[in-house]
């Protein structure tokens, strides 16, 4: 009736099991050969461990293991414009918690320097802080030097002498404004300044553009002291702002994106502490208000 004999089926199934275990040692060859290759074993008795995790297990044998350092962007670099602007403003934060005066502005001049090519809203604001910085200058090189090498010296001698306008009035002269008040003014641009860097830097993808981000920092920081005038020109301005790529290439020409962001971040982050010393010191003696 045609059907196959029982004999059939093991002798069959015999030939498919020699055929299957010769393929398995081929197999087995060629991965122990790649495994050998991959490795640098040679024929020699030795050990055959991967040449990629040698210098990681010599590591752990001497108790040193270390990440490989990452170089730092040129921007980071001794000459480069963020450090050049970082520097003199870490600088200006003395042990004893006050602000050195020309340090501050050392850094403020570099700031101002690093600001000017990123469009005309910056130009705006480094030309406004270019003359406070000039004006405090004076005081800090004049006559009465020796009373304006810290903020916190600077505002006991001028409220000893009768120096500092009232709250909230503006001198007739602001050539003859006092260091206490230039200070404010400088104070409450560099807030700005560190809230617009710091979300250029951190800003999502797909989120708010960098314009809108200094511009909802710039009603933070200096739109409620500003004239309604002002406030509409400043709003305007930001309209022309550059997008976060161009400010990201400005700020840390030559690197990729992520390391513009982290370099700028940093950035950021020493003009908040000089920020916040500046703004304890202020509050404390009731002048933030001055201007």
């Amino acid at each position: 009736m045609g059907v196959a004999r029982p004999s059939q089926v093991p002798r069959r199934w015999f030939r498919h099991a020699i055929l299957l275990a010769i393929f398995a040692l081929l197999l087995y060859y060629l991965c122990a050969w790649s495994l050998r290759a991959l490795s640098g074993c040679g024929s020699e008795a030795q050990s055959c461990i991967p040449k990629a995790l040698l210098p990681l297990q010599t590591q752990q044998q001497s108790g040193t293991l270390e990440a490989p350092e990452r170089e730092e962007p040129q921007c980071l670099g001794p000459q480069g414009m963020l450090s050049r602007m970082m520097k003199p403003f870490h600088a200006s934060l003395n042990p004893e918690g006050d602000v050195e005066l020309s340090q501050y502005l050392a850094g403020w001049r570099e700031l101002i320097r690093f600001l000017t090519p990123f469009g005309s809203i910056f130009a705006f604001a480094t030309s406004e802080a270019f003359t406070k910085v000039k004006h405090l200058e004076a005081q800090v090189h004049g006559p009465d030097a020796a009373h304006y090498t810290s903020l916190v010296g600077m505002v006991a001698w001028e409220r000893r002498a009768g120096l500092l306008e009232r709250p909230g009035i503006a001198p007739g002269d602001s050539a003859r404004s006092s260091g206490s008040r230039t200070m404010l003014l400088l104070h409450r641009a560099l807030r700005w300044s560190q809230l617009c860097l710091h979300r250029v830097a951190t800003g999502s993808r797909g989120g708010p553009d960098a314009g809108e981000q200094c511009s909802d920092a710039y009603n933070t920081a200096l739109g409620p002291h500003h004239p309604w005038l002002v406030r509409q020109a400043a709003h305007l301005a930001f309209l022309a702002f550059p997008g976060r790529g161009r400010l990201l290439e400005l700020a840390c020409p030559g690197t990729g994106e992520a390391e513009a962001r982290a370099a700028l971040a940093r950035a950021a982050g020493t003009l908040e502490d000089v920020y916040n010393r500046t703004q304890g010191l202020l509050a404390e003696r009731g002048l933030l208000q001055l201007a």
